[in-house]
C-alpha cells in the first residue's frame, strides 16, 4: 500500500472566472469520470427557502438554453454514459462516467446548464419537479417505518437557526410558497463558476481538460458576491440530555443516540471515525458483540453506528439498534448507552484498532479504485479543503489514530449529558 493516501496524479487549473479545474489522468481504461460540485447545500438555505438546492438537484436535469428537457439524459446515455447528482447539507455534484471520446459532450452539458438554465426555467418545470420532490419526502422519509429519524434527529442536535437545523429535503411549506423568480435568483447567486469546481479523473490529459473547459466554461461570467453560508462552528452545548419518544406505525421499538462530534476533516473526527467503526461497524463490532450476539436485546442486522461527514459544524455521531420481540425501547437505549460510555473505560483493544483500519482502508482504497469514486474525491477535497492534494492525508490520519485517542474523544465528546436519544415505539405497545 503507497504511503500516502492518494498515489494518482493531480493537476490543476483555475480560469479567469473562478472555475477550478481538477484533472486525475489515469490511462488504465478508455473512459473518463466528470464530477462537478457546487459550493452549495442546505447550510446556505435562507430562512424560507429550504429544499432549494435539493429542488435544483432535479430541475438542473429539465433542460437549459440549448438542450430540451430530458435530452440531457439522452444525450449522455445514447453515448454510453451514466449519470446522476446528489445533494447533501454541505454541496451540491453533478456526475457523469463516459466514454473518452465524449468528454467534450459532457463538459458542453454540464456548462449549458450552468449559465443556460435560468433563461429556460419555466412554471410547468418547476412545478413538475417540485412535486416529484414532495413525492420524494413521503416515499423516502414519510411513508416508512422509522424514516423521518434524520428530520427529527436534526433539530434536536442543532437549535434553530443554526445552518444544519433543516434537513436537506426541506419543507413541504418551503417547497410550495416559492415562486418562479424566487427559484430564479437562487440560482443565479449559487451556480457560478467562481462557485463550483470540475474534477475529471481517466483518460485524457491536463491540457485537453483545461482547453475545453476553458472552451465550454471560460465564457461565464462569475458571481462576484456570493453570500457566504451562517457560521456552524459554535454549538452550544446542551448541557443535559435530550430525547424524543416517537409512536408509529412501526414493527419494533427502534433508538437512536446521537452525539455531535468535530467538523468532518479534524483530528477529533477522524477519531470518531475509527471509534464509530469499532463501535458498529459489522458483526465483529462491539455493539453487535454486546448488544445483537451477547444479551440479545437488538436484531442482528440492525446494529450499527456511524459518523455524518459535515464539514462546517461538530458533525454527528450516530449509533442505532432495533429491539428483538420483547425488548423494550428503554432496555434497548439503556444497552446502547452502557456500550458507548464503556469506551472511556475499556478503549479499544489491538484487535479492535486493528479491525477498524482494516476496514477503513478496504472503503477508501475502494472508493478510489473507480474513476467516479477518485472525481468526487478530489472535488470534495478541493471544495471543502481548498486543496485536491489534502486527500492523501485523510486514511493515513484514520491509520495513525490509537487507543488513548479514540477513548480521549469518547470521553470528551460522548458524555451523557450532551447525548440525544430518538425512540420509536409501536403503536401496539407505546
Amino acid at each position: 500500500m503507497p504511503e500516502t493516501g492518494y498515489p494518482w496524479p493531480i493537476d490543476e487549473a483555475r480560469l479567469d472566472n473562478g472555475l477550478r479545474v481538477v484533472v486525475s489522468e489515469d490511462h488504465s481504461t478508455p473512459v473518463v469520470a466528470v464530477n462537478l460540485w457546487y459550493d452549495v447545500g442546505a447550510r446556505h438555505e435562507p430562512d424560507g427557502q429550504s429544499g432549494f438546492a435539493h429542488l435544483f438537484e432535479h430541475l438542473m436535469f429539465e433542460g437549459s438554453v440549448n438542450v430540451a428537457k430530458t435530452e440531457h439524459f439522452r444525450l449522455l446515455q445514447g453515448a454510453g454514459g451514466s449519470l446522476n447528482a446528489t445533494t447533501n447539507s454541505d454541496r451540491t455534484n453533478y456526475f457523469e462516467t463516459v466514454p473518452a471520446e465524449h468528454l467534450a459532450l459532457a463538459l458542453w452539458l454540464e456548462a449549458d446548464r450552468m449559465g443556460g438554465l435560468v433563461p429556460a426555467l419555466t412554471t410547468e418545470k418547476l412545478d413538475n419537479q417540485r412535486e416529484v420532490v414532495k413525492n420524494e419526502r413521503r416515499q423516502r422519509y414519510e411513508n416508512v417505518p422509522y424514516g423521518d429519524a434524520w428530520l427529527r434527529l436534526l433539530p434536536l442536535l442543532y437549535p434553530a437557526g443554526h445552518p444544519y437545523h433543516h434537513p436537506t429535503i426541506g419543507s413541504m411549506a418551503d417547497l410550495n410558497a416559492a415562486d418562479l423568480a424566487t427559484f430564479q435568483a437562487f440560482h443565479e447567486t449559487y451556480y457560478a463558476p467562481n462557485n463550483a469546481v470540475l474534477t475529471v479523473a481517466g483518460d485524457t490529459t491536463p491540457a485537453e481538460v483545461f482547453e475545453l473547459a476553458q472552451r465550454y466554461f471560460g465564457g461565464l461570467d462569475p458571481r462576484p458576491d456570493i453570500p457566504a453560508a451562517p457560521d456552524g462552528l459554535l454549538v452550544p452545548a446542551a448541557g443535559e440530555p435530550v430525547g424524543e419518544t416517537v409512536v408509529a406505525d412501526v414493527p419494533a421499538p427502534k433508538v437512536f443516540l446521537a452525539h455531535r462530534i468535530a467538523p468532518f476533516g479534524t483530528p477529533e473526527y477522524d477519531a470518531a471515525t475509527v471509534l464509530a467503526t469499532v463501535l458498529g461497524s459489522g458483526r465483529g463490532s462491539r455493539l453487535y458483540q454486546r448488544i445483537a450476539d451477547g444479551r440479545r436485546l437488538a436484531q442482528p442486522d440492525s446494529v450499527e453506528a456511524y459518523g455524518v461527514d459535515l464539514r462546517w459544524a461538530p458533525a454527528p455521531l450516530i449509533a442505532e439498534a432495533t429491539a428483538r420481540p420483547g425488548v423494550t425501547g428503554e432496555e434497548l437505549a439503556a444497552g446502547l448507552a452502557e456500550v458507548l460510555d464503556g469506551v472511556v473505560t475499556e478503549p479499544p483493544s489491538p484487535a479492535e484498532l486493528d479491525r477498524a483500519r482494516a476496514l477503513l482502508s478496504t472503503a477508501w482504497w475502494r472508493q478510489l479504485a473507480t474513476l467516479a469514486g477518485r472525481a468526487d474525491l478530489l472535488g470534495r477535497y478541493t471544495t471543502q479543503f481548498g486543496e485536491p492534494g489534502r486527500a492523501a492525508d485523510r486514511l493515513p490520519a484514520w491509520l495513525a489514530v490509537d487507543a488513548e485517542q479514540v477513548a480521549a474523544v469518547a470521553a470528551e465528546l460522548l458524555r451523557p449529558a450532551d447525548r440525544v436519544t430518538l425512540t420509536y415505539l409501536p403503536e401496539e405497545n407505546a
